[in-house]
């Protein structure tokens, strides 16, 4: 384990845990945890020791977005460059958002309570999200008079649709986990207590899979996103050939044949 910053990081049984650790400013983000975050996330990638990643929040929060105090202190200062700052905010979220959810194994988010603003981007940037039964959601930007980032306004388009996804980010009113799980926001949602052990028992289950079938799925769903069902057609067949000549699928046709469990070695 790693913890010399705000940022807690650890490996357990093939999942990569990266934990905000600022839980008296509800795991406000700062510079450095967004950087150290994304350093994290690119080894991880080529890291064939990772099967997965679980992304969570210490101290009953999981992210409560940007550090407002530290924003209204940098506001009263001195001018800023402002292209210089555009380009800085755009590489921190390619370096997390976007591989969260482009790299090739699968991401989770689980959300012991509050997940707000860039918080919020950051879960939905992820494959699947657990949740607390105490947790909310809020796209926050529009309480402090900003517009959103982190790629949360195409994310939450994708998942909820145009028009909810427009109340949400104008009104900004919370949304609890009932109608987060009603809305698709959350694939599971746990007594508190649980969390943890249930986000685990999914991430391990996942790091134990066939990594490179996972790497191809989510391929297939990503571009699905954006193509058409005709270009889906043809990514799915590429895909699916190129599957076929590995030993993780020869191993897993062998293994139903004999009726056994198969076990997969990312080849």
């Amino acid at each position: 384990m790693s913890d010399n910053n705000d940022l807690l990081v650890r490996r357990e049984d093939g999942v990569l845990v990266l934990t905000f650790n600022r839980p008296e400013q509800r795991n406000a983000l700062t510079q450095e945890m967004q950087a150290r975050m994304g350093e994290e996330l690119a080894a991880a990638e080529l890291d064939r020791e990772v099967g997965c990643v679980l992304l969570t929040g210490a101290g009953g929060a999981f992210c409560a977005g940007g550090d407002v105090k530290n924003m209204a202190r940098l506001s009263s200062g001195a001018p800023v460059d402002q292209l210089r700052r555009m380009e800085t905010q755009r590489q921190s979220q390619r370096r997390t958002s976007l591989r969260l959810f482009e790299m090739a194994k699968p991401t989770i988010a689980a959300l012991p309570g509050a997940a707000a603003g860039a918080g919020l981007s950051l879960a939905l940037s992820c494959d699947m999200r657990i949740a607390a039964e105490t947790a909310i959601m809020s796209t926050a930007f529009v309480k402090i008079g900003l517009s959103g980032d982190y790629g949360g306004t195409w994310l939450l388009t994708q998942l909820v649709g145009p028009a909810k996804a427009r109340e949400l980010y104008l009104l900004g009113d919370r949304v609890d986990m009932k109608e987060a799980f009603r809305l698709g926001l959350v694939n599971w949602v746990v007594p508190a207590a649980e969390l943890e052990a249930k986000a685990l028992e999914i991430a391990k289950r996942l790091a134990a899979g066939p990594r490179l079938a996972h790497r191809f799925i989510k391929d297939n769903l990503n571009r699905a996103m954006t193509g058409s069902f005709a270009e889906c057609l043809d990514t799915e067949s590429a895909n699916l050939m190129q599957l076929r000549d590995t030993e993780d699928h020869k191993e897993a046709a062998r293994a139903f044949a004999e009726k056994r469990a198969p076990k997969f070695t990312g080849r």
